[in-house]
């Protein structure tokens, strides 16, 4: 019996993509093992950053020591972007595109929350990105095949599919989808990953507004908070659209969470430009910044910029930055304290013993203790305190 292990790096759609694979390995024999010494070893790589594609390339070698006497396959972004210089790099058996795998699920393994691809490529073509380049022209994936994974994985106990796509608000027909999706029974929680500013629609916030199903929570992308920055990335939108848009989801959506990503240290951002986005931030009062510094990609219009900022101006912009957005986050999560709310639990807590986590609908992480097993359970909480990374609280009603 043909033993086989998977490694993934990058976003929600790789995790996706890595499933994918899986099934097909697994359709055809094989078991998949954790362990080194398997037969077989696919490598799901990422090229989101040059950080991306210098760890993607260091696991590649990494395992192929690891396993001296395994097939090894790398598939993902890194292959289609520098498939020669992946070539190069002695031990590699198979090199793969994604297209040569299904593009369908019908598990998620070793989670709670389920991922479900509804859409993939991108032509917004920001002057920073790769992904275009690397992940091809959009396209949605059909309805009927988007139901019928959501009802299976929903059939398989998962309680909450989060939707992906590199552009998920160009899919076709979105709040018709999410509207189809609600009427699955036992599926409690519908989740939209990454999603572009422009593409928050009235019917979307409608939609949300309305449901009882779909998580009050939207992760929007600012990358910048300075219009002259946002027009040389090739963003579509101002400062003013973006704080327009989000002040209004907030408004219709009761406890919208947002959560967003920063890009610092784009070529020639002036400390002006960086407190702009600093003002921005502050204004949309956001439960998470993930924050990046400007990473330089070949082939991309931005490549060829001139006025690099200096790394050690950009790391005391992302210091500072982080401290803000550190603040922002316990000031949003503090107005929540002594809520009842429902969490979906996720696993036992690595910070705390008899603890188990999870997430509130609007991505609070939640800690609270339990003598019970909580796997899987959706538990209604009560929240007592902010900590650091997350909230505690205790059950409700005699729960756990």
């Amino acid at each position: 019996m043909m033993k086989v292990s998977f490694f993934t790096l990058g976003c929600k759609v790789n995790q996706f993509d890595t499933q994918s694979i899986r099934e097909s390995f697994l359709r055809r024999g094989f078991v998949e093992s954790a362990g080194s010494g398997n037969d077989w070893c696919v490598i799901n790589t990422c090229t989101v950053t040059a950080k991306a594609d210098a760890k993607s390339r260091n696991i590649i070698r990494h395992l192929i020591k690891k396993n001296p006497h395994s097939r090894i396959l790398v598939t993902g972004c890194l292959v289609a972007k520098d498939y020669t210089k992946i070539s190069k790099i002695r031990g590699i058996d198979y090199i793969v595109s994604k297209g040569f795998f299904a593009d369908s699920i019908s598990d998620f393994k070793g989670r709670t929350r389920a991922f479900l691809k509804i859409q993939d490529g991108c032509d917004n073509f920001c002057s920073y990105c790769k992904v275009p380049y690397v992940r091809g022209r959009p396209y949605s994936r059909p309805e009927k095949q988007v139901l019928k994974e959501a009802v299976l994985l929903t059939d398989r106990g998962f309680k909450e599919i989060v939707l992906t796509g590199i552009c998920l608000g160009s899919y076709a027909g979105l709040p018709r989808l999410l509207k189809k999706l609600e009427k699955i029974p036992g599926l409690l929680r519908i989740r939209l990953s990454s999603i572009e500013a422009g593409d928050i629609k009235p019917q979307l916030v409608d939609a949300m507004n309305k449901s009882a199903k779909i998580c009050p929570h939207l992760h929007v992308p600012i990358q910048s908070g300075d219009d002259v920055i946002l027009k040389r990335m090739h963003r579509s939108y101002t400062q003013r659209d973006y704080l327009s848009l989000i002040r209004k989801a907030k408004k219709a959506v009761k406890g919208l969470s947002i959560t967003t990503d920063v890009i610092v240290g784009f070529p020639g951002e002036t400390e002006a430009q960086f407190e702009n986005t600093i003002s921005l931030v502050k204004a949309i009062e956001p439960l998470k910044v993930h924050i990046f510094p400007y990473s330089q990609r070949a082939g991309t219009l931005a490549a060829n910029f001139a006025n690099a900022v200096p790394g050690a101006v950009i790391r005391q912009r992302i210091s500072r930055l982080k401290s803000i957005a550190e603040n922002l986050s316990f000031e949003f999560k503090r107005q929540f304290i002594n809520k009842a709310v429902l969490v979906l639990i996720e696993g036992q807590s690595k910070a705390a013993p008899d603890c188990w986590e999870g997430y509130t609908g609007n991505y609070i992480k939640v800690i609270v203790s339990a003598k019970s097993h909580m796997f899987n359970k959706m538990a209604r909480v009560k929240l007592k305190s902010v900590a650091k990374e997350a909230m505690l609280a205790e059950f409700c009603c005699g729960q756990g």
